[in-house]
């Protein structure tokens, strides 16, 4: 054969390849076969897939996570506070702002022993102005937070009008003299605001979501459902929108009855008082965003619930973890806790043994779990469920197991035997016309 012939010939074969090729993507397209997304924003949550990592190591985990250190609160405020309001407020926390030049000061007064007032501050400690009205009163401290950007604040309040406005801002038309220099060595004192009284906003009996600006103005509650208790609240990355569990006043008065930490069904609110529910089912894991912000998640005892945050028809997914955690408890309790191995594969998991449940856990199956005939179920003491998730990166998702008891004489429920895992995400290798549902629920 010629080499102009092998030539033709190798031509020829390479065309039949891109006429095979071209056809079978045109069969893929036709079929509606899935085509691979540029990231998994582009990914439905029901379309989730993924892979468990059992006991992350603590190299592996984010700083944050491996220190998870007790917040201090800023010094410059803290000396403010010693100095110049005496014993009459009691600072429980800083909130700096991510530009690092304004903070939120949550203090104490002795009107109230559990709620907190908010003042602004500067981060060198000089003080602003009062941000809530008299008859608003701020709760959930540790949830208290700015905006991505800066330029919003975020907090669950509540009506009570037995509070005042510490230190009180001057009346209207009297300014401070702020004319005379300060004697040597002394630091002039800032005057509180002498704007006219904060204006009044709506308040409610329970406790509901309120934003104000950057300047400490502008508050208005974000909802408005009085009977509802709005908790766990968090910024969307683009600070569009909020996450938060909320539940009645009774489930709330039941749990801390049972000593159980309180726990409230998911939803999103928008900027403009919107409202979603992603599910009506209860759980005390505060839910949190994906780092896109297309996503949220949250955690139902052993499964860890994903929903869609945007899109026209938003949906959602469960990932069950409890096989898997139940074949790590078991490698965990053998190798760490020195413990042997359960026998026949029926061990309980802590949720459904006696005593004080963790969080969210589901006592229906606690109920059936005790109803086993015949079976004596050894114990996975380290087998207990998620009460905590932090999604660092699209694909990785970190989920904490812990055992959590209350005890009378402690005010903050204990946690023990508590363990990192990884959930790391990739899409579903499915068609997507096909009728195939999630693993565990499609909400």
């Amino acid at each position: 054969m010629t080499l102009r012939g092998l030539k033709i010939k190798l031509t020829a074969a390479l065309l039949v390849v891109a006429c095979v090729a071209s056809g079978c993507r045109q069969v893929e397209e036709s079929a509606g076969l899935k085509v691979a997304p540029k990231s998994l924003r582009d990914v439905p949550a029901a379309r989730l897939a993924f892979r468990f990592e059992p006991d992350v190591s603590a190299e592996k985990l984010p700083e944050r996570l491996r220190k998870d250190e007790a917040e201090e609160p800023l010094a410059t405020i803290k000396t403010d506070f010693e100095t110049r309001r005496g014993n009459t407020d009691a600072l429980i926390r800083t909130v700096v702002d991510p530009s690092g030049q304004r903070a939120l000061a949550l203090y104490g007064t002795s009107a109230t022993e559990t709620d907190f007032r908010i003042d602004l501050y500067s981060v060198e400690g000089q003080f602003i102005r009062n941000v809530l009205p008299p008859d608003l009163t701020g709760v959930f401290p540790s949830e208290v937070a700015w905006s991505p950007d800066g330029q919003s604040i975020l907090f669950s309040g509540i009506r009570n009008p037995a509070l005042s406005a510490s230190p009180t801002p001057a009346p209207a038309g009297q300014p401070p003299d702020i004319t005379q220099a300060p004697a040597q060595n002394e630091q002039p004192l800032t005057a509180p605001s002498v704007a006219p009284a904060i204006p009044s906003v709506q308040t409610f009996r329970t406790e509901q979501v309120y934003v104000g600006d950057r300047d400490g103005f502008n508050l208005r509650p974000l909802t408005s459902r009085e009977g509802l208790i709005y908790f766990q609240l968090g910024w969307s990355p683009d600070g569009s929108g909020v996450v938060a569990l909320a539940c009645k006043e009774d489930e709330w008065d039941s749990r801390r009855s049972q000593g159980l930490l309180p726990a409230g069904r998911p939803r999103l609110i928008t900027l403009e008082g919107g409202e979603r529910l992603l599910d009506d089912r209860a759980t005390a894991v505060a839910p949190v965003w994906s780092p896109d912000g297309s996503k949220v998640a949250t955690a139902f005892d052993y499964d860890v619930a994903i929903y869609d945050a945007e899109g026209a028809q938003p949906g959602g997914a469960g990932l069950s973890l409890q096989e898997q955690l139940r074949a790590a408890s078991a490698d965990y309790d053998a190798r760490v806790l020195k413990k042997g191995e359960p026998q026949g594969g029926n061990a309980q998991p802590n949720s459904q043994r006696g005593g004080s449940q963790a969080p969210g856990a589901s006592q229906n199956s606690s109920q059936a779990s005790s109803s086993q005939q015949g079976t004596v179920a050894s114990v996975l003491i380290s087998l207990n469920p998620v009460v905590r998730l932090e999604w660092v990166e699209p694909e990785t998702i970190f989920a904490e197991t812990a055992f959590v008891r209350f005890y009378r004489s402690e005010p903050l429920p204990t946690f023990k035997y508590t363990r990192w895992h990884a959930l790391h995400l990739s899409p579903q290798a499915t068609v997507l016309g096909s009728n195939r549902r999630a693993p565990r629920r499609v909400i």
